[in-house]
């Protein structure tokens, strides 16, 4: 399993309008992009993360240049972040690494 990890600095206040974003988003990521097999919203004390689970690397790579991520989440999302977010990819398994990615929003 490959996981897409996507750290976003939030205001308290804005942080329900981003659960919306993941809300409105989460079906079509899984049910139009190539190779996702999860999407979990993970609400910090510090930040929000969102896991997304893929079966391939390159998958992961492919949804951070699709329609869905740049045209619609990156939209939705940038008028509620403080900062830009911290995207990685990991790997789960034996070994595994990471790989940070520049995704600008």
């Amino acid at each position: 399993m490959v996981y897409l990890q996507i750290t976003l600095d939030v205001s308290n206040s804005n942080r329900p309008a981003a659960a919306g974003v993941y809300e409105k988003y989460r079906a079509p990521f899984l049910d139009t992009i190539t190779g996702a097999k999860s999407k979990d919203l993970l609400v910090r004390e510090e930040d929000v993360q969102v896991i997304h689970g893929f079966d391939t690397v390159a998958h992961a790579q492919a949804y951070l240049e699709s329609a869905l991520f740049n045209a619609d989440v990156v939209v939705a999302l940038k008028p509620l972040l403080n900062g830009a977010p911290e995207v990685r990819i990991y790997r789960a398994a034996q070994g595994a690494t990471s790989h940070r990615c520049g995704v600008s929003l």
